[in-house]
């Protein structure tokens, strides 16, 4: 797949087969058109074209509003998308004058002019143009004019499970990351580097790996405590460093990949602001089972599979330990039944 950061960037097809959208969580009723697209760019000899944005249009419209959040970072969904089979991502960013594009000068400059649409594959709901103007019924009308075929994915065909990136979000932060796996087709994940904690876990037997997040965007699952899986790249091409400050100063952040391979483990995460101690900020935290490599530096990737228990305030760090016992024993008893 290759990946466009501009449309400047975009070389004009002769045979373009066209989705839009934003895509967030590329979620099950979002798997249905991309392959429908893929289906259609084969047999009809021509080249998938998956047109997405970056920022989310809200975050531009309403940027008061900072209670959005994203399921996937801008990696992430290229990852997922690439995976699908497209043959081509253009990430276009969201301006304020790109918002104001007109719904007919949307689908000639960009869709026609640009990218060489012949075939354009569409979910029922989708929107576009200034004020959101622009709708399937905009795309049929202007077919004729520019030649160009529209097929509309129907709301059954989508929403078969009630699906959408709301009810995902949902279920995240209420820390149903079962609920949310199912919708998403694969496993909710977050990824970042490892930087410096307190320590306090060691002291108790139960040390962390501290994860940082560099996209605010990047939607946090809420307040507790998980069954994870941790995938560590066997070799980080990254320089280590015990400088937190140089760690988080590169916010490219990516997930491990295969080419540099990677060791997958069992453990336990935890989210919150720690009560117990009298936490003043919101952490994430990892105690990896059967491991004991200093990782700091490293970027690892952190899979959601269950949630065991909500954060709670205990009367002190020996009581903590022995809930963290029986989490660890909650965790291993999920995985027993893998």
């Amino acid at each position: 797949m290759k990946i466009y950061h501009q449309l400047s960037e975009f070389k004009k097809l002769a045979n373009a087969v066209v989705t839009i959208g934003t895509f967030d969580g590329v979620h099950f009723g979002h798997q249905k058109i991309v392959k429908r697209l893929c289906e259609l760019a084969k047999s009809s000899g021509g080249e998938s074209v998956l047109l997405t944005f970056f920022p989310h249009p809200r975050m531009i419209i309403d940027p008061e509003n900072q209670e959005l959040k994203m399921i996937n970072t801008i990696d992430e969904k290229a990852q997922i998308l690439a995976s699908l089979g497209i043959d081509h991502l253009i990430i276009t960013p969201f301006t304020r004058d790109f918002s104001n594009l007109s719904a007919e000068e949307y689908i000639k400059k960009i869709l026609v002019d640009t990218i060489g649409t012949k075939k354009i594959i569409i979910g029922y709901d989708h929107r576009f143009g200034k004020d959101r103007l622009g709708n399937i019924q905009t795309l049929t009308a202007n077919a004729n004019t520019f030649g160009y075929e529209v097929e509309e994915i129907p709301e059954q065909d989508i929403n078969d499970v009630s699906v959408s990136s709301t009810k995902i979000r949902k279920a995240l932060l209420e820390g149903d990351v079962a609920l949310a796996n199912k919708y998403l087709g694969y496993t909710f994940s977050i990824c970042g580097p490892v930087i410096k904690g307190d320590k306090i876990g060691r002291t108790i037997g139960f040390p962390t790996a501290n994860i940082f997040i560099a996209e605010t965007y990047k939607l946090i699952p809420g307040d507790g405590i998980y069954a994870v899986t941790v995938e560590l790249a066997l070799e980080d091409p990254r320089p280590k460093t015990e400088d937190n400050s140089a760690q988080i100063q590169d916010l490219d952040i990516k997930l491990p990949t295969s080419d540099i391979g990677h060791q997958t483990f069992k453990g336990m995460a935890y989210i919150g602001q720690r009560p117990t101690i009298n936490g003043m900020t919101r952490n994430i935290e990892v105690n990896i089972f059967d491991f004991d490599r200093e990782i700091y530096g490293q970027h690892i990737k952190m899979n959601f599979l269950a949630f065991l228990r909500y954060d709670v305030k205990f009367t002190g760090l020996e009581a903590l330990k022995l809930q963290l016992q029986k989490d660890k024993e909650d965790t291993l008893a999920f995985f027993s039944q893998l």
